[in-house]
């Protein structure tokens, strides 16, 4: 009996020398077998083309991953319309693979880029785009909106990058038009967050600086001879409105010299409501180079904020004058905000030693009210701001050209009227007299800034 039992032992240590063990007469089981025993083949679930209910099968993970693959081509042809699906019939297929004419990164024959996380394009553009000094140098302005948008498309402008937020904003402009520049789907709180308007519209585009020379003007059959030049209008909101009152107005062209603001500053943009891309608005202008914009021959005409005809302040001025003398000329209501003296036409004033003014005189010029006749002629209508009021350069260039200090009389104790209000009102009728004076003479306005 025991020498049978050693040969079992021996045979079974043969095979597997880690099954049994003999220690002191006990018997150790190996941990390898329970190892062996825990594995299991892994349950792959399958799921056929149609809505059946998944079936499980068992098989081993080699096979596993060969089905997977096959699986995934099948789910991209049912998105492309192809393969079983497309057999079937495509009213079978589920709604989340419906048809769009939109694809992953084109829309109407056109392709866009979806904007990443962490994608700065929209960030830099906008913060620089607001600066005056980047327009400038690098020739590229920001406007936002569908309007806005659209008129500046209209007129030619050149656009280099659309930022939008829905494809349906996208297609409200035309698309026809931004072949040339690059389209970018971006999030909404992204414009959101750039954007200056209380209420974003969801599409903000980088156009090239336009050349007023180059643009295509729609409204230049109802202009008259008639111009506007802004002289040291600071204020955003007030040139924005003058503009727009100019290109209602159907002026020829506006002037803005040097000391005005940008008029591609984003409010300005605002305020003028699109008046950039309805007439010629040159910006930044020396006084030398005032006159090469304006028709030959031309009347320049200035406003005049505060020369009305009250005698009794008019008795007040005149005996301060007495004992004390204008030490500049911005000391006078048409030169800038201060009340002026009807009666005085050529004044001398005092100066320091160290003034660059020494020795000169001020120009001699007429008032007139707004209503009289004063636009018989191509005319220029000079508007100061309401801060430095008119430069001597303006009264000098008035002078030279035959023109008149236009005031509009208001009721007593009210200083002047804001300056973009005067030129509104001086604008719209100096269209008036212009247009009656071609229906008597049966003279047209030719866009060349001639009569014929």
């Amino acid at each position: 009996m025991a020498a049978n039992v050693r040969s079992v032992l021996c045979l079974v240590s043969r095979e597997q020398r880690s099954f049994l063990t003999s220690d002191s007469g006990r018997v150790v089981v190996a941990a390898k077998r329970y190892v062996r025993g825990l594995r299991r083949r892994p349950v792959a679930v399958l799921f056929p083309d149609d809505e059946a209910a998944p079936v499980a099968k068992s098989c081993r993970p080699a096979e596993q991953h060969v089905q997977r693959e096959r699986k995934e081509p099948a789910a991209a042809e049912r998105l492309e319309g192809r393969g079983p699906v497309e057999a079937k019939g495509r009213e079978h297929a589920p709604a989340k693979y419906a048809f769009s004419n939109v694809t992953k990164d084109q829309v109407d024959g056109l392709r866009f880029e979806r904007a990443l996380p962490g994608d700065k394009r929209l960030a830099r553009l906008a913060s620089v785009a607001r600066s005056r000094t980047f327009r400038e140098q690098q020739g590229k302005i920001l406007l936002e909106g569908r309007r806005l948008i659209c008129d500046a498309l209209e007129a030619g402008a050149s656009p280099q990058m659309v930022f939008f937020s829905t494809v349906d904003r996208l297609r409200e402009l035309p698309i026809d038009k931004l072949k040339r520049a690059t389209l970018v789907k971006v999030k909404f709180e992204d414009i959101k967050t750039w954007s200056d308007l209380v209420a974003p519209q969801g599409v903000i585009a980088i156009f090239s600086r336009p050349d007023p020379s180059r643009l295509n003007f729609a409204n230049t059959g109802h202009s008259v001879p008639l111009s506007l030049i802004c002289d040291n209008v600071r204020d955003p909101g007030n040139l924005g409105t003058m503009l727009r009152c100019a290109a209602a107005a159907g002026c020829y062209n506006v002037l803005l010299t040097k000391g005005c603001v940008d008029a591609w500053e984003p409010k300005v943009l605002r305020a003028a409501m699109g008046a950039h891309f309805r007439l010629p608005i040159y910006p930044n202008l020396a006084w030398g180079d005032v006159e090469s914009h304006l028709p030959k021959p031309v009347t320049v005409q200035v406003a005049d904020s505060g020369c009305g005809r009250d005698r009794s302040r008019e008795t007040e001025d005149l005996q301060v004058n007495v004992s004390h003398k204008p030490s500049k000329a911005g000391d006078y209501g048409w030169v800038s905000t201060r009340r002026s003296h009807s009666n005085v036409r050529h004044e001398e004033y005092d100066s320091d030693s160290d003034s660059d003014n020494e020795g000169l005189s001020l120009p001699r010029i007429d008032a007139k009210l707004y209503h009289e006749s004063w636009a018989q002629s191509p005319t220029a209508l000079v508007i100061g701001g309401e801060t430095q009021g008119l430069s001597l350069e303006a009264a000098e260039l008035a002078e030279r050209t035959g023109g008149h200090r236009l005031f509009i009389p208001v009721v007593p104790d009210v200083d002047s009227l804001n300056s973009a209000m005067a030129a509104s009102i001086l604008l719209f009728e100096g269209r008036k007299q212009l247009l009656k004076l071609m229906q008597t003479s049966g003279k047209k306005w030719k866009a060349d800034g001639q009569f014929s």
